[in-house]
């Protein structure tokens, strides 16, 4: 290190401690001052040395945005800087619906741009799921066909000049899809358990690589829950972005488009202009913010 203090880029998240990737090209691994830490991958970070190929991050730089999520408990920070979120799908395992909604709803709130990506096109089941996800394209989200261990090009167009975050359940590959941007990343893959329907965590960590001259790129480890409790109840219909042109139109103004007489956006799914699972899926998310 050229000098006691200096700024860096967190390129992996450890739990308490972090790889941090200085301006210089040196890499640190650092640990943060106090008990707590609110330190993200992506985050811009100041160090100070503390040993020889150790530091200490003393500062977080302002974010441009974080993705995270959260629970009664405890928020679980997944990304920091990123300008899109990648929801990875597939076919098999089956994926869950409503955690497609729920990180649709985190990056509404972070202000993320949002892709969809249906990987494992391959599989003889992807016509339906992709059928399925008609509804958020529908809805402006772009819905990605993609088979990763076959090909990872049409990928590009979206990376480039982005630093982007890929989430999803287990086994959906995204392990896969950065072996086959970057090769050398030999990110861990693992085979999804058929019997169980589900796969297995090979991503522990939070790890951002650099991709071509502009793009960037964070794996995150498999998710299996996504908490929205850092949202509050009376701001979630506004961040699902079909419901906004009927926000204010229903009889009451404090309106929670539950079972209320004369909302708005129940009467819009009757007429076919609201799709009932989405609705659904926001009173479900709903009930777990008021309880």
């Amino acid at each position: 290190m050229k000098t006691d203090h200096c700024s860096g880029t967190v390129i992996a998240a450890f739990g308490r401690s972090y790889l941090v990737e200085l301006d210089d090209g040196e890499l640190l691994k650092c640990f943060p001052r106090g008990k707590r830490s609110e330190v993200a991958c992506g985050d811009r970070v100041q160090v100070a040395s503390a040993a020889t190929g150790q530091g200490v991050i003393e500062a977080i730089d302002p974010r441009s945005a974080l993705f995270y999520r959260s629970d009664a408990f405890r928020q679980k920070l997944i990304a920091a800087n990123v300008t899109q979120v990648m929801i990875v799908l597939a076919a098999a395992p089956s994926y869950y619906e409503d955690l497609v909604n729920r990180c649709l709803v985190a990056a509404e709130e972070a202000r993320i741009r949002a892709v969809i990506v249906l990987n494992k096109f391959d599989l003889g089941t992807s016509a339906a799921a992709l059928e399925s996800l008609r509804l958020f394209e529908t809805l402006g989200y772009p819905v990605l066909p993609l088979s990763a261990r076959q090909d990872v090009t049409p990928l590009l167009p979206w990376l480039e000049a982005q630093t982007t975050v890929l989430v999803g359940q287990s086994g959906m590959g995204k392990s896969t899809i950065i072996n086959r941007l970057l090769p050398e990343a030999n990110a861990a893959t693992a085979e999804m358990s058929i019997a169980l329907d589900s796969g297995r965590h090979t991503t522990t960590h939070a790890r951002l690589y650099r991709l071509g001259a502009s793009g960037r790129i964070i794996d995150a480890p498999g998710l299996q829950e996504f908490g929205l409790h850092h949202i509050a109840p009376e701001a979630l219909d506004n961040l699902f972005m079909e419901f906004r042109p009927f926000i204010g139109n229903c009889r009451f103004a404090n309106c929670r488009h539950v079972s209320e007489p004369g909302c708005a956006i129940n009467g819009a799914v009757k007429e076919g202009l609201v799709s009932e699972r989405r609705l659904t899926s926001y009173r479900h998310i709903l009930s777990g913010l008021r309880h």
